[in-house]
């Protein structure tokens, strides 16, 4: 109980000793997510690894043939240039996105002019589906009515962009880059608000221009958001299928076809739900240790927690 006194609050010690201690949240709390996890995560996982030891067709019942599917993908050819276009896909999204993105963050963050509305502007690609988007970029890319007839000098001649490995490559990378560089913005953009403006007081004081107070500062202190952001582009790389059955459909030929794509093709084209469930699997154990490796080599376990309270 408080009572007035004067002008000063007066706390009733023994109301103190009554009221019950703040406790941490015990393991009861976390059963909820616990289960929610198990249901709609370790549940499917152990489906499709399952699923991966058999062969079924989605009709009859599955048929278990022990590591026939596995010794197989361990010798299909397609598998492994399928690997190699995501890694090249993967690697090019991240080389593209993370420097245009920390940039475009840290400008968005400041008081420039116009910069609400600039920044509106540049969001936009990240309200639209990636459905919309492929096929907005496809019809853009068209070599006879897009834009490559009317930049023809400036690319050699070649028009059909989309008709060459590489050129489809390229254009992937460009147009998962336009639509998803305004995610990773917001990320950069809440970070870099939250840097004190007292180090680049004291920075300006001690002589440092904006590059240097950049790459001391502001690169340093947006570590952590570095990390998560890179992460979200190796889950989304691994993981990004609509995008390349929309705009290439895995072609020319298969020059395009990602694992998630060649997973797609393997399910629902032959019917062979037990193989595409190994690549499902090999997808799942890449996503999992290519996530670990980033946290090891960043040292993202070893930090501590900033936030007040915890």
């Amino acid at each position: 109980m408080v009572s007035i006194t004067g002008s000063r609050l007066v706390r009733d010690p023994q109301a103190r000793r009554a009221a019950p201690p703040l406790e941490r949240p015990g393991v009861a709390w976390a059963v909820p997510g616990l289960v929610f996890f198990f249901v709609f995560a370790i549940a499917p996982m152990a489906g499709v690894v399952y699923l991966s030891l058999t062969r079924w067709d989605g009709l009859s019942a599955p048929r278990f043939t022990g590591l026939d599917n596995w010794s197989r993908f361990l010798g299909d050819g397609q598998v492994l240039q399928s690997t190699l276009v995501t890694a090249v896909l993967l690697v090019g999204n991240i080389l593209v996105q993370a420097p245009i993105s920390v940039l475009l963050g840290v400008w968005s963050a400041g008081r420039q002019r116009n910069r609400a509305v600039l920044s509106t502007i540049f969001f936009l690609p990240l309200l639209l589906s990636t459905a919309a988007v492929a096929i907005m970029w496809r019809q853009l890319l068209d070599p006879n009515f897009g834009i490559p007839p009317k930049l023809a000098d400036l690319l050699g001649g070649n028009t059909d962009l989309l008709g060459s490995q590489g050129g489809a490559i390229a254009c992937l990378i460009l147009v998962t880059s336009w639509q998803f560089i305004p995610f990773h913005t917001l990320i950069y953009q809440g970070a870099a608000r939250a840097i004190p403006l007292t180090l680049y007081q004291a920075a300006a004081i001690d002589g440092a221009g904006r590059v240097r107070q950049f790459f001391h500062i502001t690169l340093p202190q947006l570590r952590n958001s570095i990390i998560t952001s890179t992460t979200f582009m190796v889950v989304g790389g691994l993981t990004a299928f609509d995008i390349v059955l929309l705009l290439t459909n895995g072609g020319p030929g298969t020059d395009t076809s990602i694992l998630p794509f060649a997973m797609y093709q393997t399910a629902f084209r032959t019917y062979d739900y037990g193989y595409a469930s190994v690549i499902a699997s090999f997808l799942l154990l890449l996503a999992t240790g290519a996530s670990l490796l980033l946290v090891k080599i960043s040292g993202y376990d070893k930090m501590t927690s900033t936030m007040e309270g915890l």
